[in-house]
């Protein structure tokens, strides 16, 4: 029993398992519009002149990924139109998310930030909004299809993919816009979501058996949050401030990065060889160092090294802002701030997974994940009304403070992490057992 629970997969099993394998199309897909909602997004509007308090109140289109918990039970219990009875339940909500993001991605291709912000605003906020649902039927998916011993390598596939649709989004709309224009950037990317389309028509329909049992929807929102409640008591409350301050130095300082890349004088070029190129295959690093950490060092270790790093790198930029368009320091900035930010996304990954509870790890996951980037949104459109009132050192400098409480938080949860990863790793070796073998001891 012990030794099932420990069987690691060899390198034949995440070569032949073709599940692993679309996880990258999937992630990909889930990874695209991110940027171009986002960071993306926020280069073209100041280039069009739009303020930078503008800027960051126009950011809060990405709340829909913080809020996607209010929708996932319909995703988990209610069919797709149309799409659902062709592909089934998860691949009809993936196919029809995958299918509005385009066309929200089209939308904001068709519009002029300069004259027609409106349509910006709302093609964007289609994007958000369909892109979040997609993530929470990918994380429904990927938890049904694949047993909890190959979920490391989906998740770690999923990784990959969605890094490698952050440089498309980054890196590629900025070439394009730079040597074309945005509008054929926004096109482009409209295009690319195909990939995740292919890999929804190539996945295995899951048995949605259980599923498809009738469940009002009430209890479908209550009961998950109940058993957290029930598992977890009054440790619930830092458990949960952890994860919603855990990232917010990221979230908030992320608004400003690329307005002030090109404040400091840096093109569109040199923005998206930086940060855009090679900080992708840095964080891609620092992902893979921080899933090394949780196997070498464990899950609270890992947390607090990912916490302590991810806020204090925001003083790079703080250093980059009095320094001005210097290049090797903007490559050591990006550099700094993309391991970190790599690292402390597996840790807080892994920490949240553990969370869940196997009967609603899908809604769990959703509501942990809406709850992770929902400070940051908030705050951060108030980013830009701060730069402009105290300037962008002062802004970097107030987000790497965060760092001090989150150390202070993660003391507090400890005893909780160990305990949670020993019932995980007991779930596991329960869930090893095979079916009827208590019956004949």
């Amino acid at each position: 029993m012990a030794a099932a629970s420990k069987r690691r997969l060899s390198l034949r099993d995440v070569l032949t398992d073709g599940r692993i394998a679309l996880m990258l199309p999937l992630g990909f897909s889930s990874g695209l519009p991110f940027l171009l909602v986002f960071g993306t997004l926020s280069a073209w509007l100041r280039e069009a002149g739009i303020s930078r308090t503008e800027i960051g109140m126009l950011s809060w289109v990405a709340l829909a990924y913080s809020f996607k918990f209010l929708w996932a039970p319909i995703v988990d219990r209610y069919d797709a139109p149309v799409l659902s009875r062709l592909l089934g339940r998860r691949r009809g909500w993936m196919a029809l998310s995958q299918i509005v993001v385009a066309v929200g991605l089209v939308g904001i291709a068709s519009s002029d930030p300069q004259t027609s912000l409106g349509l910006t605003v709302a093609s964007a906020l289609l994007v958000a909004f369909a892109s979040a649902t997609q993530d929470v039927v990918v994380d429904g998916w990927r938890i049904d299809v694949a047993a909890t011993e190959r979920q490391g390598m989906m998740a770690a596939s999923y990784q990959l993919g969605y890094r490698l649709a952050l440089i498309c989004a980054g890196a590629g709309a900025l070439y394009i816009a730079e040597y074309v224009n945005w509008r054929s950037a926004y096109w482009t990317m409209a295009a690319l979501m195909g990939v995740g389309l292919v890999g929804t028509l190539l996945s295995p329909r899951v048995d949605e058996s259980a599923a498809r049992q009738h469940v009002p929807f009430a209890a479908a929102v209550i009961e998950p949050l109940t058993d957290l409640f029930q598992r977890k008591g009054p440790m619930l409350i830092p458990i949960l401030a952890l994860i919603a301050c855990f990232r917010l130095p990221d979230f908030v300082a992320g608004v400003m990065a690329n307005p002030l890349y090109i404040d400091l004088g840096f093109s569109k070029a040199d923005i998206a060889d930086v940060s855009k190129l090679y900080g992708i295959w840095v964080g891609i690093i620092g992902a893979f160092a921080g899933g090394l950490a949780l196997t070498r060092l464990g899950l609270w270790w890992t947390l607090l090294i990912g916490a302590v790093i991810a806020a204090s790198s925001n003083l790079m930029f703080a250093w980059l802002a009095m320094e001005g368009a210097d290049k090797l320091l903007f490559i050591l900035a990006i550099s700094v701030d993309n391991f970190a930010a790599g690292f402390a996304g597996s840790a807080l990954i892994a920490y949240m997974s553990g969370l869940t509870s196997p009967g609603f790890a899908a809604t769990q996951y959703a509501l942990l994940s809406s709850l992770y980037a929902l400070p940051g949104k908030l705050i951060g459109g108030a980013s830009g009304a701060v730069v402009d009132a105290y300037g962008y050192p002062l802004l970097f400098t107030a987000t790497a403070s965060i760092g001090i409480p989150l150390v202070l938080l993660c003391l507090v949860v400890r005893r909780d992490t160990m305990k949670t990863v020993e019932e995980r790793r007991a779930a596991d070796e329960l869930a090893a057992v095979p079916a009827g073998a208590g019956s004949r001891a």
